[in-house]
């Protein structure tokens, strides 16, 4: 679709000066595209990765409390878990990656797993809550990783969007509206050249 602009010398001489820029980004946004999509593909690897890790961990810890509570008195996991005092608080703070803002999660621990006597309470018990402390810092790891998956894919539609304005779009238009301005220019310069013919016959005719 061409441009509706004056076909002029000036107008020419921008929009190639224009063309130029546009080819320019849109190599730039091609190649920032390529590794948004390499992040992308990272990131799914290890979020995939840390799933089944974490899976893993939470069935042992599961175990664990069942095994815990099979050794227990009825409502002894209950009552020892109450003496819990443990405080987990998350501080955020970011990082940039390709001019985005990641988030980074910090935990901040007070307090303790275990509160409780060992007379009543099974090792089992123990076992489970330590297997639960170890699993806090990969949750916010995954957390991390998701929540950047989720501005890598945001940010990466919005590339593919401006790439495909400027190679479907603008850079066809200016080009297409390019070709236009000459063939006026041309035309323009053939009819002056005629027209300055006549003039030289006529001159001529005269003398």
């Amino acid at each position: 679709m061409k441009l509706d602009i004056p076909p002029t010398r000036m107008q020419l001489l921008y929009l190639k000066r224009r063309g130029s820029v546009a080819r320019r980004g849109h190599k730039l946004l091609k190649d920032k595209q390529d590794e948004l999509m390499r992040r992308i593909l990272e990131f799914v690897y290890r979020i995939r990765e840390l799933r089944l890790r974490i899976e893993e961990e939470l069935r042992n810890a599961f175990a664990y409390f069942y095994f815990a509570s099979s050794k227990q008195a009825p409502k002894a996991t209950d009552e020892a878990l109450l003496a819990v005092t443990k405080s987990i608080d998350v501080e955020y703070s970011a990082e940039r990656i390709l001019n985005l803002k990641i988030p980074k999660f910090t935990e901040k621990i007070s307090g303790w797993s275990v509160g409780y006597g060992f007379l009543s309470t099974s090792g089992d018990l123990d076992l489970a809550l330590l297997k639960i402390d170890q699993l806090i810092s990969r949750l916010l790891e995954l957390a991390e990783f998701e929540k950047t998956l989720e501005l890598l894919a945001t940010e990466i539609e919005k590339t593919r969007r401006r790439v495909n304005a400027l190679e479907y779009i603008l850079i066809p238009a200016i080009e297409e509206t390019i070709k236009f301005i000459n063939l006026k220019l041309s035309e323009i310069e053939r009819g002056d050249l005629t027209r300055l013919m006549r003039v030289k016959e006529i001159v001529r005719s005269k003398l």
